[in-house]
Protein backbone atom coordinates (compact mmCIF):
# COMPACT_ATOMS: atom_id res chain seq x y z
CA UNK A 1 0.00 0.00 0.00
CA UNK A 2 1.40 3.56 -0.64
CA UNK A 3 -0.27 6.83 0.44
CA UNK A 4 -0.09 10.17 -0.96
CA UNK A 5 -1.33 12.97 1.01
CA UNK A 6 -1.37 16.36 -0.28
CA UNK A 7 -1.31 19.95 1.25
CA UNK A 8 -1.47 23.35 0.52
CA UNK A 9 -4.18 24.34 -1.21
CA UNK A 10 -6.98 27.19 -0.50
CA UNK A 11 -8.44 30.08 -1.96
CA UNK A 12 -5.66 32.88 -3.54
CA UNK A 13 -6.31 35.85 -5.47
CA UNK A 14 -5.46 36.45 -8.91
CA UNK A 15 -1.61 37.60 -9.10
CA UNK A 16 -1.11 35.45 -5.79
CA UNK A 17 0.93 32.28 -4.83
CA UNK A 18 0.52 28.95 -3.53
CA UNK A 19 2.64 26.03 -2.51
CA UNK A 20 1.28 22.48 -2.48
CA UNK A 21 3.60 19.66 -1.07
CA UNK A 22 2.96 15.76 -1.69
CA UNK A 23 4.29 13.20 0.07
CA UNK A 24 4.46 9.93 -0.65
CA UNK A 25 4.62 6.60 2.38
CA UNK A 26 4.47 2.98 2.51
CA UNK A 27 5.24 -0.12 0.53
CA UNK A 28 7.82 2.08 -1.74
CA UNK A 29 11.42 1.04 -2.72
CA UNK A 30 11.77 3.49 -5.32
CA UNK A 31 9.51 6.21 -7.06
CA UNK A 32 10.63 6.94 -10.73
CA UNK A 33 8.38 9.84 -11.37
CA UNK A 34 5.93 12.51 -9.19
CA UNK A 35 4.01 15.27 -10.51
CA UNK A 36 0.90 17.02 -10.40
CA UNK A 37 -2.41 16.99 -12.24
CA UNK A 38 -5.60 19.62 -12.05
CA UNK A 39 -8.74 19.04 -12.64
CA UNK A 40 -11.15 21.60 -13.54
CA UNK A 41 -14.77 21.21 -13.09
CA UNK A 42 -16.62 20.64 -16.70
CA UNK A 43 -12.80 19.43 -18.08
CA UNK A 44 -10.65 16.54 -18.04
CA UNK A 45 -7.89 15.94 -15.99
CA UNK A 46 -4.78 17.14 -17.29
CA UNK A 47 -0.88 17.43 -16.60
CA UNK A 48 0.58 20.36 -14.77
CA UNK A 49 3.96 19.22 -13.97
CA UNK A 50 5.86 16.26 -13.35
CA UNK A 51 9.56 15.84 -12.39
CA UNK A 52 11.87 12.46 -12.42
CA UNK A 53 14.29 10.64 -9.94
CA UNK A 54 16.60 12.49 -11.42
CA UNK A 55 15.54 15.39 -12.13
CA UNK A 56 14.25 16.09 -15.04
CA UNK A 57 11.03 18.17 -15.28
CA UNK A 58 8.10 18.84 -17.26
CA UNK A 59 5.43 21.29 -18.10
CA UNK A 60 2.27 21.91 -19.34
CA UNK A 61 2.43 25.05 -21.77
CA UNK A 62 -0.41 26.69 -19.53
CA UNK A 63 2.45 27.13 -16.46
CA UNK A 64 5.80 27.09 -17.96
CA UNK A 65 7.18 30.38 -16.37
CA UNK A 66 4.84 30.62 -13.83
CA UNK A 67 5.04 27.18 -12.29
CA UNK A 68 8.20 25.15 -10.53
CA UNK A 69 8.25 21.80 -8.99
CA UNK A 70 10.75 20.53 -7.19
CA UNK A 71 11.16 17.30 -4.91
CA UNK A 72 13.01 15.54 -2.15
CA UNK A 73 13.69 12.09 -2.83
CA UNK A 74 14.98 11.76 0.55
CA UNK A 75 11.58 12.76 2.06
CA UNK A 76 9.61 11.19 -0.93
CA UNK A 77 7.66 14.57 -1.35
CA UNK A 78 7.34 16.52 -4.45
CA UNK A 79 6.30 20.38 -4.69
CA UNK A 80 4.78 22.60 -6.34
CA UNK A 81 4.82 26.68 -6.22
CA UNK A 82 2.34 28.51 -8.19
CA UNK A 83 2.80 31.68 -9.05
CA UNK A 84 1.17 34.56 -10.59
CA UNK A 85 -1.87 32.63 -10.43
CA UNK A 86 -4.91 33.48 -12.93
CA UNK A 87 -8.99 32.72 -12.60
CA UNK A 88 -8.02 29.60 -14.96
CA UNK A 89 -5.74 27.76 -12.64
CA UNK A 90 -8.70 26.89 -10.24
CA UNK A 91 -9.36 23.33 -10.42
CA UNK A 92 -8.85 20.34 -7.66
CA UNK A 93 -4.76 19.21 -8.41
CA UNK A 94 -4.04 15.80 -8.06
CA UNK A 95 -0.59 14.17 -7.05
CA UNK A 96 0.43 11.17 -9.06
CA UNK A 97 3.29 9.31 -8.36
CA UNK A 98 4.90 6.56 -10.69
CA UNK A 99 5.95 3.63 -7.68
CA UNK A 100 8.24 0.82 -7.56
CA UNK A 101 7.28 -1.00 -4.81
CA UNK A 102 9.49 -4.15 -5.04
CA UNK A 103 12.10 -4.77 -7.55
CA UNK A 104 10.44 -5.66 -10.87
CA UNK A 105 6.95 -4.59 -10.28
CA UNK A 106 5.69 -0.73 -10.49
CA UNK A 107 2.20 1.08 -9.84
CA UNK A 108 0.44 4.33 -10.34
CA UNK A 109 -0.82 6.07 -7.36
CA UNK A 110 -2.89 9.28 -6.92
CA UNK A 111 -4.01 11.47 -3.94
CA UNK A 112 -6.98 12.33 -2.88
CA UNK A 113 -6.88 15.81 -4.45
CA UNK A 114 -6.84 19.46 -3.05
CA UNK A 115 -8.81 22.39 -3.63
CA UNK A 116 -7.01 25.55 -5.31
CA UNK A 117 -9.54 28.20 -5.88
CA UNK A 118 -8.30 31.75 -7.59
CA UNK A 119 -10.29 34.44 -7.07
CA UNK A 120 -10.89 37.37 -9.53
Amino acid sequence: QVQLVESGGGLVQAGGSLRLSCAASGNIFRINTMGWHRQAPGKQRELVAIIARGGTTTYADSVKGRFTISGDNARNTVYLQMNSLNTEDTAVYYCNAQIVPTIGTTMESWGQGTQVTVSS
